[in-house]
């Protein structure tokens, strides 16, 4: 194996210094409804608009009091009662409670609520149940407890999932201001491939790839652009790359390998690419190509300005490398296009539940499809095994799995109970 070929780590190093290059654009900015702004990127921070609870509340229905009051357990007057959605009540009396409900203002002077399970009501009075006792600022979320007028809650470059969604509701944004979805050109090569709605031929396999990518941008705040499949020709190639020039990043699924068919990198450097690296010792995916292309008549020599070039990478054909390098590779510079902050791959820790085939090859971190059971019984730890599996071509295996089992590049076999990590979708 050369030892030209970067490892998993250094790879993803460089991946990461281009795409913190890429983060420093300012895309372009839309303003969407709150309630279709899940997965797109926040362009500007969201900040408080007022404290946040704006007044002292009760996080149990019962009575507010003074808890040095309740906790002598003598029986307090009930003088009152507050619903959610009321304005505050008080001040509160000496040896006065006031019933109160989950959400709803606490009266000025009370410190506490005692719990509606936890008191004895006779006669409009209460008393707390010997032999508790209620402190200061139990049961009460104070004004301002959670965030203060003018917090920056939600910094820009978040990808907006449901709970950011809600406490932008909270603050008043009925709509919000997103970066615009970078456009993602799809480009798979064979002259195999045919659609998928297409009877295949003698020799030829449905394109998987292309709505599966597809699938994978969208997921990842990206609005992907597929181009018909170009076929095995230098000619086919540069015509469809000379289409995706408009994209803001570039995925190139097959032809990357160093068969006599394999004509994407003679292509890219015919129109001035430059790599920043062309394999990587991995498996699956070993064949990645990674670079960008000069755009707008800018020079292979030139120092490269991110407005003047397209980021490409150029994906193995078989359908789980191109998922693999996607979800580590390609979706990092994804999501720094898009404006987001954190944009790495995401591994989890899980244990072994078999062990490995002894036949591994080391010198290669491996990537291999898994299924890992993230609730079982008893309350285990999640429990990963690998997905029997022909080759980076079984989509039917690829199916069963839900995550990739990662394996070192110094290690040929992982053993039953070993904590191991795993790559997420």
């Amino acid at each position: 194996m050369s030892s030209a070929l970067p490892s998993y780590e250094q790879a993803a190093a460089i991946v990461a210094a281009h795409a913190a290059k890429w983060n420093r654009t300012t895309p372009s900015i839309e303003r969407v409804e709150l309630r279709h702004a899940a997965g797109r990127v926040l362009a500007h921070s969201v900040h408080a608009d007022r404290d946040q609870p704006p007044f002292s509340r009760s996080t149990r229905d019962g009575y507010a009091c003074r808890s040095a009051e309740a906790s002598r357990h003598a029986f307090l007057s009930v003088e009152g009662s507050t619903h959610a959605g009321e304005a505050p009540a008080g001040p509160l009396s000496h040896g006065v409670a006031w019933e109160i409900m989950t959400g709803a203002p606490v009266p000025t002077g009370a410190d506490s609520v005692m719990m509606i399970e936890h008191v004895e009501v006779v006669d409009r009075q209460v008393r707390l149940l010997p032999p508790r006792t209620v402190g200061a600022g139990e049961n009460i979320v104070a004004r301002g407890a959670q965030a203060q007028k003018g917090d920056e809650l939600l910094p820009a470059g978040t990808m907006l999932a449901p709970a950011h969604i809600a406490l932008a509701a909270s603050c008043g944004y009925a709509s919000i201001d997103v970066c615009a979805r970078p456009r993602v050109a799809i480009l798979t090569t064979g002259d195999e491939l045919v659609p998928a709605e297409a009877e295949p031929g003698p020799g030829q396999i449905r394109n998987s790839n292309a709505p599966m990518l597809a699938a994978l941008i969208a997921a990842a705040g990206g609005d992907p652009w597929v181009l018909p499949a170009a076929a095995d020709t230098a000619a086919s190639l540069d015509a469809a790359l000379g289409k995706a020039a408009k994209a803001d990043l570039l995925l190139i699924s097959g032809g990357v390998s160093a068969g006599k068919f394999d004509l994407v990198e003679p292509a890219l450097a015919r129109l001035g690419a430059r790599f920043h690296f062309t394999g990587v010792r991995i498996q699956s995916g070993k064949p990645l190509v990674f670079g960008e292309l000069p755009r707008d008549g800018a020079s292979r020599s030139s120092t490269p300005d991110v407005s003047r070039v397209l980021p490409f990478f150029g994906l193995p054909g078989n359908p789980i490398s191109t998922a693999v390098t996607f979800q580590l590779f390609a979706a990092p510079v994804l999501a720094a296009l898009a404006g987001r902050h954190e944009s790495g791959p995401r591994f989890a820790l899980a244990y072994l539940a078999r062990d490995t085939d002894k036949h591994g090859k080391q010198g290669l971190t491996r990537f291999l499809p898994a299924r890992c059971d993230f609730n079982p019984p008893h309350g285990r730890p999640p429990q990963v095994a690998l997905v029997p599996w022909h080759g980076s071509g079984d989509l039917p295996a690829f199916a069963r799995s839900n995550c990739f089992l990662v394996v070192p590049e110094d290690v040929s076999r992982l053993e039953a109970g070993a904590i191991v990590r795993i790559l997420l979708p």
